[in-house]
């Protein structure tokens, strides 16, 4: 997962520290105005932002009955206490809580909410995780790291470990060069906030936000104005408080130096099985809600926030239960999770799963595609998100995804992958970040600067191609409650025949600031998904869900 979540970490973060150290008073960028919190929702002719006209969606179905649709979030987590979602948590109804006995025999004891494959034996969780090309590297070192060419009849591995390999020591080098960027910039964060709280008459423990350093009146003072330019720079991108802003950093440098100096005993000590192994013995445990569970609550609060209730945001569909499922560390899953939590999702009535990850290796693929087929075989949608790398994942594929290992398929009709795009129809509209492809990425959907509740009654504003699918997942979800027999091919097909196709609008092509592409080769469709259009094609479908 470490390519989404925390993607402005990454070298926007370097760079924007960098420069914002760097720069001199006469300088100083102007902050750049906020977006409406809920841009993502508004419509672009009413409002002027390329939201996904939601309102209009609602006003079409309006007096019509909605069934409850059950959907599930493999991620991170959830906070289970969280005001915009406790009341719409799926109850497994054959469960007894905290009674510690597996009341419906499924092999999850207390499976109240969910499931938390990371879990092990006294509430201990493996939420801090490398990656996946660092795991696989170690595994296959021994075996391979004196030979100069392929041991007889061990070709297949053999190429497989020089993938490995590769992939491996550009990620190591990244890391290691981001690390030696950002870990002496806490002290920089550290020294500038004592000149902000100097200024702003604060005590040093107390914490202070975007809305209090723009009170700071114009210094001749180029410390200050050097602090203040350096605090907006990094409230434009982390929302929250100072505090908030200096550990999502030292999370995300303890995330850099897991790739450089990998714990890889976590698995084993705290879960306890044996990743590489899928023997169907019940794992992990039923706690939902750690410190890494920002991302996970984040991704379920644009799917399905309680609406109208004055709180946090509105979520795009009104009538849904969400089943959460800890299956993602900070750092990559391992598919054995993701297969499993894919079938766990399925087994207990999941309609509609959204899965807000992914990675650059997937040693045990087939595992994964099973449980895609699985998701199939019971009329299941699932939506992912195309990665953040801003790469043609038809040429550089991210896992996991519907090209199946086995050759039985390369576009799942129970998949879609959604990339990230901006507020306005100008040449930023397709996200820097964003992963695209014509064959491999299906729609866009707003995923810059896209704002949903946090853990511990806070919100959030990210970008990533995280928030672009549930999104996506929530317009499934409110058409499956209003057009209920609708199947997971038709959710697809609606999905995609109402994102129109931008033939003609030029933007930048994702991760160049000077080439530029004709948004509609990015993806197979062309267009941004929008919930209105989608419902007034559903109301037009004749339902085919056994």
């Amino acid at each position: 997962m470490t390519n989404f979540r925390n993607y402005l970490f990454g070298s926007a973060l370097c760079g924007s520290l960098l420069l914002s150290l760097g720069l001199s008073a006469q300088t100083m960028p102007a902050p750049q105005a906020d977006l409406p919190k809920n841009w993502h929702l508004m419509d672009l002719k009413a409002d002027g932002y390329y939201g996904i006209s939601l309102n209009n969606a609602y006003q079409f179905l309006k007096g019509k009955k909605s069934k409850t649709v059950l959907i599930a979030t493999i991620d991170s987590g959830i906070d289970t206490t969280q005001t915009d979602l406790k009341s719409i948590l799926w109850v497994n109804p054959k469960e007894i809580p905290g009674n510690g006995i597996d009341d419906d025999h499924n092999g999850y004891v207390d499976d109240v909410h969910g499931w938390d494959f990371l879990g092990g034996p006294g509430g201990k969780v493996d939420y801090t995780e490398t990656t996946e090309e660092v795991r696989e590297y170690n595994r296959l070192k021994p075996k391979y790291e004196t030979l100069t060419a392929a041991p007889a009849g061990g070709e297949k591995e053999y190429a497989y470990w020089l993938k490995v390999k590769t992939t491996h020591d550009a990620t190591v080098g990244k890391s290691s060069a981001e690390l030696q960027q950002v870990s002496p910039m806490i002290n920089g964060l550290m020294v500038t906030s004592g000149y902000i709280k100097r200024e702003l008459k604060l005590s040093s423990s107390a914490t202070f936000t975007k809305a209090d350093v723009e009170k700071i009146p114009v210094s001749s003072n180029d410390t200050i104005t050097q602090s203040k330019g350096l605090w907006l720079s990094m409230f434009a991108q982390i929302n929250g408080d100072n505090a908030k802003v200096m550990k999502d950093v030292g999370d995300y440098i303890a995330k850099l130096n897991n790739d450089v100096n990998p714990d890889l005993t976590s698995r084993k000590t705290i879960v306890g099985d044996n990743p590489d192994v899928q023997d169907g013995k019940p794992y992990g445990n039923n706690i939902l809600k750690m410190p890494d569970a920002s991302h996970g609550t984040g991704v379920a609060g644009l799917m399905s926030a309680v609406r109208g209730n004055g709180y946090g945001i509105d979520g795009v569909a009104d009538n849904v239960r969400i089943m959460a499922i800890k299956a993602v560390p900070n750092g990559d899953e391992y598919d054995k999770d993701i297969a499993n939590a894919i079938r766990y999702a399925v087994d207990n009535g999941a309609k509609v799963v959204n899965m807000s990850f992914g990675k650059k290796i997937s040693p045990h693929k087939d595992w994964v595609d099973a449980a895609f087929k699985y998701a199939a075989s019971k009329d299941v949608l699932l939506v992912m998100a195309s990665g953040n790398d801003n790469q043609d994942v038809d040429v550089t594929p991210s896992f996991p995804n519907d090209t199946f290992a086995d050759g039985s398929g390369t576009d799942a009709d129970n998949v879609i992958s959604v990339g990230a795009s901006s507020a306005k129809p100008d040449e930023n509209l397709a996200a820097t970040f964003t992963n695209y492809g014509k064959k491999n990425v299906d729609v866009f959907a707003p995923g810059v600067k896209v704002t949903s509740i946090d853990k511990d009654a806070e919100t959030m504003t990210e970008d990533g191609t995280s928030f672009s699918s549930p999104i996506t997942a929530g317009i499934a979800a409110l058409l499956l409650e209003y057009y209920p027999t609708l199947s997971a091919k038709q959710l697809k097909q609606v999905i995609l025949a109402s994102a129109t196709p931008l033939t003609g609008t030029m933007v930048f092509k994702p991760g160049s600031k000077t080439d530029k592409v004709d948004f509609t080769t990015l993806s197979k469709t062309g267009g941004i998904v929008n919930a209105y259009k989608a419902v007034q094609l559903a109301s037009k479908l004749k339902g085919e869900r056994k």
